[in-house]
């Protein structure tokens, strides 16, 4: 049986991203800077054969997602499903705010000052749901067993209905904080505060019931697609 590993990709910059404005359940599209850097990681992708792809439902890593395989040879073949359950954090009432407020509000619901004073502890994604819960005046944010067991249950049915298919290569888009802490719950000491770029790839081992993390914010994608690119355009 071949092994089972997962590709997780970040999604494309979107306007939001590009104005620093907190983007969870809410969606805006990708920028052309954003399109640009996914078909380069999709021409990086090329050469690695995927059983098939997931992605959140969100439009933005929906929209991410068909640049990926549009650019794969196989991509048409390739069984393509949706999940709502590896979508980004909600926010709640925060949503569509600039990063700034959020984070000039979560550190004094935790009794901080700052954000800096806020992450220069050790602080847990725990500690930052119970905030975003707290500073949600909409009460639309998960409580955070919610978020856990949603983020949970997502990426590992995925690992274990292709684990018991065969195994071989998932390709996932999802989200930054999304990503960072599914990271966190298989390595306690993957940091909060994880800065996962558009277009990264963070690849998993599944075997045997358990993750292992093999890649984290690997740009090395994108950056073989852009070679690829300008060659094409010589």
């Amino acid at each position: 049986m071949a092994e089972t590993n997962l590709y997780i990709v970040r999604h494309g910059k979107t306007m939001f991203n590009t104005l620093a404005r907190v983007q969870g359940w809410c969606d805006t599209p990708l920028t052309q800077s954003g399109r640009d850097g996914i078909h380069y990681v999709g021409l990086g992708l090329q050469d690695t054969k995927f059983e098939e792809a997931y992605s959140s439902d969100s439009g933005r890593a929906i929209e991410t997602m068909r640049i990926l395989l549009g650019e794969h040879p196989d991509g048409k073949d390739i069984p393509y499903h949706v999940d709502p359950r590896i979508r980004e954090w909600c926010f709640g009432s925060l949503e569509g705010a600039y990063d700034a407020e959020m984070w000039g509000v979560l550190p004094r619901v935790l009794n901080f000052k700052t954000e800096d004073d806020l992450f220069a502890t050790d602080v847990s994604f725990e500690e930052i749901a119970n905030a975003v819960e707290g500073a949600d005046t909409a009460n639309w944010a998960e409580p955070y067993e919610k978020l856990r067991d949603r983020v949970w249950n997502g990426f590992e049915d995925i690992a274990q209905q292709r684990e018991k298919q065969g195994g071989g290569n998932v390709l996932i888009v999802s989200h930054g904080l999304t990503i960072a802490f599914l990271l966190s719950l298989i390595d306690s000491n993957q940091p909060v505060r994880a800065n996962l770029l558009n277009g990264s790839i963070n690849r998993l081992r599944y075997e045997n019931g358990e993750f292992s993390i093999r890649a984290i914010n690997d740009i090395s994608y994108m950056e073989r697609g852009k070679k690829i690119s300008d060659q094409i355009d010589e």
